[in-house]
């Protein structure tokens, strides 16, 4: 199974992060050129932007439509893929659960991430390191996406937009998965589990201040942000009394071993 690492132009030490972990790990991979808000495929000011649960930052924009030029060429090799925004750390058992799932069925989509947040999770699968995900609240920097999962994450964000990890999130008629230990962690997470950050660790999508949802907005749009905020609340709360019972909510804890920790630089890294 080949990477799709999502990277922004001039963000080179990301880059080698990447090539270092995926060298290390075996796994091939291609870049995908990251959009930034100054190449949004629709102006930053158009009305479809307006379509989620606040005002989207421009950053936030260009992050969704960067996520969906992988999905699209999941779609166009009618392969899984693994999906890796460029400051994800990947785990030395990586490789193992790619090969295991890659022509597995029944899947369209595998979180790799933990960020301490709880997941509804329902049991583990036989032979496999892997628990079906019925509710996740955050995370977009490290998934395997089947076709299947690919066409449907299109066609949500083809209706409205969201941010890229919120709309993978909602997307329940995904079939979804979550590894356990999980095998991937974003490089801002490092002090959280106690690990060095290979690189410097500076949110692009923070980059710019969130809008104020009272600004530049008529109490209709206000209104309508409002709503379907409550909607989407209610549409979790609901997932979780659908599986009352069969799932429990837990904190995924991290995998041990990091290969990028160790090789970045050419450097032994603790």
């Amino acid at each position: 199974m080949r990477a799709l690492v999502l990277n922004c132009e001039g963000e080179s030490e990301r880059l080698a992060l990447q090539e270092a972990q995926l060298a290390a790990l075996a796994i091939p991979f291609e870049r995908i050129r990251a959009i930034t808000p100054d190449t949004l495929s629709r102006p930053s000011g158009d009305p479809w932007w307006n379509g989620w649960q606040r005002p989207l930052r421009d950053t936030e924009k260009a992050a969704l439509e960067t996520h969906r030029l992988a999905w699209k060429r999941v779609r166009t090799l009618g392969q899984p893929c693994l999906i890796l925004e460029d400051d994800a750390l990947l785990a030395a058992g990586t490789r193992d659960l790619l090969d295991a799932v890659a022509a597995r069925g029944g899947m369209d989509h595998l979180s790799l991430e933990t960020r301490g947040r709880k997941k509804l999770l329902g049991p583990r699968l036989e032979n496999l390191p892997v628990r079906r995900l019925y509710l996740d609240r955050t995370g977009a920097a490290a998934y395997v996406l089947w076709p299947a999962g690919a066409h449907i994450l299109l066609a949500r964000t083809d209706r409205a937009p969201a941010l890229a990890d919120g709309a993978i999130c909602a997307a329940f008629a995904m079939k979804s998965f979550q590894a356990v230990p999980a095998l991937a962690i974003q490089a801002d997470q490092c002090a959280r589990y106690g690990l060095p950050a290979p690189i410097k660790v500076k949110s692009t999508i923070d980059a710019q201040p969130r809008p104020r949802s009272r600004a530049g907005y008529s109490i209709s749009e206000r209104l309508a942000f409002r709503f379907r905020r409550i909607r989407a609340q209610v549409a979790m709360g609901l997932r979780q009394l659908q599986f009352l019972g069969r799932a429990r909510r837990d904190l995924v804890p991290p995998a041990s071993d990091w290969p990028a920790l160790r090789l970045i630089g050419g450097k032994n890294r603790p």
